[in-house]
């Protein structure tokens, strides 16, 4: 059983005042139960306060997007139940797809934001560049390098399988890679820290109300 119920604010707004970009979700399978919130605008001088609390049952994977949530200046919700007896799977792959869920209903329609974001992030003698399209074309290529089974109780193997699950369920076209580094930590760190910083322009507000696209939709 699957089942997803979403919500968003719906506050009244000035003229002047852009529409607040938050959305709380629940993913419910018989593998998982999921709590999602996130509000994409808390950057510093946004004047919102930036909250981030998650936890997946995996500490390292709490590690990973609580990192995403702060440097892509996101507050993040996330509370997961999963069936950690079997294995890590089920956890990592569905609050990947709950958190893209989340973000695609909090962005709302492609109008009015830059579209297309790069980041580079660099944590010690690790470097890793992630390029995202927000263009409801869902794709997604990693090259991250990893070569320890796990860190921490996650499994290395589900690291690449979170971007795409996130790829996939925000509608974002997205590549990841590690360009360096020794530390299977770092190397992960920062992958997902550059996918922060490319989001975190992606979504940047341009001022206008346009489409991103020759298209005239996306």
């Amino acid at each position: 059983m699957t089942g997803i119920s979403e919500a968003r604010a719906t506050p009244s707004k000035s003229p002047t005042s852009p529409a607040p970009r938050w959305a709380s979700i629940s993913r419910k399978t018989n593998e998982t139960k999921i709590e999602v919130s996130i509000n994409l605008d808390c950057t510093p001088g946004s004047g919102a306060s930036q909250e981030i609390d998650v936890k997946t049952g995996i500490g390292f994977l709490d590690h990973m997007y609580t990192a995403l949530a702060k440097h892509g200046g996101m507050s993040l919700t996330m509370k997961c139940e999963g069936d950690l007896w079997i294995d890590d799977h089920h956890t990592a792959e569905d609050s990947a797809i709950a958190l893209g869920t989340a973000f695609k209903q909090a962005l709302g329609e492609v109008r009015g934001i830059r579209r297309y974001g790069t980041g580079f992030a660099p944590l010690d003698e690790a470097l890793s560049r992630a390029v995202i399209d927000i263009c409801s074309r869902p794709y997604c290529v990693t090259e991250l390098g990893l070569k320890r089974e796990k860190i921490g109780d996650l499994s290395t193997e589900m690291i690449p399988h979170i971007f795409y699950s996130f790829a996939i369920a925000s509608g974002c076209t997205l590549h990841v890679d590690v360009l360096r580094g020794e530390n299977d930590h770092h190397r992960s760190e920062s992958a997902f820290k550059a996918l922060a910083l490319a989001i975190r322009q992606a979504i940047e507000r341009t001022g206008g109300n346009d489409v991103p696209s020759t298209k005239g939709v996306l």
